[in-house]
């Protein structure tokens, strides 16, 4: 099953405030003014905007890793950072390992995922969801399976254009998922509309289907994403049974990045996979 984040977007694409997020905030402007320091230059050392030392004290952003770290370093390296944003609230449903990925998702500028397994989250139906969480033991509760669907679907406000700047997505899904038949016909008719509904409505979406034959495949190591910053850093994350991995080594992520572009080139073109689309649709 694909771990989902929960994060949601606020005004401005940024996410929802809350108290974890405020608190966080509030021990960046303590430190940074004990240390006497303004936001500028704080956020010359940190390499972030002055906007976003603003936003985080704020409590309306959620700071990702490469800014806990920093800010922990030039604020003291007291550990206060580090502890206050392993502190920060989660809605239930969202496994333990994707959580760090999930922190840099919620505002990245550029998403790419490689998925051979089922339907990405951002992508899936309420009954998809469903039918996916009930196909992997141990089967959940109803209350465990109500919060893994309630935060995918709030997770799918990432795709909203409204979300200033908004992020680029594309989508490489294999055909095989499509065949499947993940939770019977009905399930499957819906799912389907829903990713022809997205490619209609959402210019920031690409999705492209990789056909069942395809004798070179550059994605047979299994799924992948990547994604950009909004400080224009790039990161990747793999996952597997039980477990994630976050990934910033830059040599490794050129490895994934050059991977992906060959998966794009061998994928089906944007229009022809929406044709596809249409033609499994027509044959359930």
């Amino acid at each position: 099953m694909v771990a989902d984040s929960m994060t949601g977007t606020g005004t401005g694409g940024e996410p929802e405030s809350s108290d974890s997020l405020r608190t966080f905030g509030a021990v960046v402007q303590a430190l940074r003014e004990h240390a006497g320091l303004s936001r500028a230059e704080l956020g010359d050392l940190v390499r972030y905007s002055k906007h976003t030392v603003t936003s985080v004290e704020q409590g309306r952003r959620m700071p990702d890793p490469a800014f806990v770290e920093r800010a922990e370093e030039a604020l003291g390296n007291l550990g206060a950072l580090r502890r206050a944003a392993g502190c920060l609230a989660r809605q239930p449903g969202l496994a333990a390992w994707f959580r760090q990925w999930a922190r840099l998702e919620a505002t990245a500028i550029s998403l790419y995922t490689y998925e051979c397994r089922v339907v990405p989250g951002l992508l899936q139906t309420e009954a998809y969801m469903r039918a996916v969480s009930l196909s992997v033991p141990p089967i959940p509760d109803e209350e465990e399976l109500n919060e893994r669907t309630a935060a995918r679907l709030t997770r799918q406000e990432l795709l909203s254009t409204r979300r200033k700047p908004a992020c680029a997505f594309s989508f490489i899904v294999e055909e095989a998922v499509l065949a499947r038949g993940t939770g019977g016909t009905d399930v499957m008719r819906g799912q389907l509309d829903r990713l022809i509904d997205v490619i209609d409505r959402h210019w920031n979406v690409e999705v492209q289907v990789m056909p069942l034959r395809q004798p070179v495949h550059a994605g047979l190591d299994g799924p992948v994403r990547l994604l950009e910053t909004p400080d224009n850093q790039w990161f990747a994350y793999s996952e597997g049974q039980q477990n994630g991995r976050l990934i910033s080594d830059r040599k490794e992520i050129s490895l994934l990045h050059h991977r992906y572009a060959k998966l794009r080139s061998q994928a089906l073109t944007p229009e022809d996979s929406r044709s596809l689309l249409e033609r499994t649709r027509g044959a359930l």
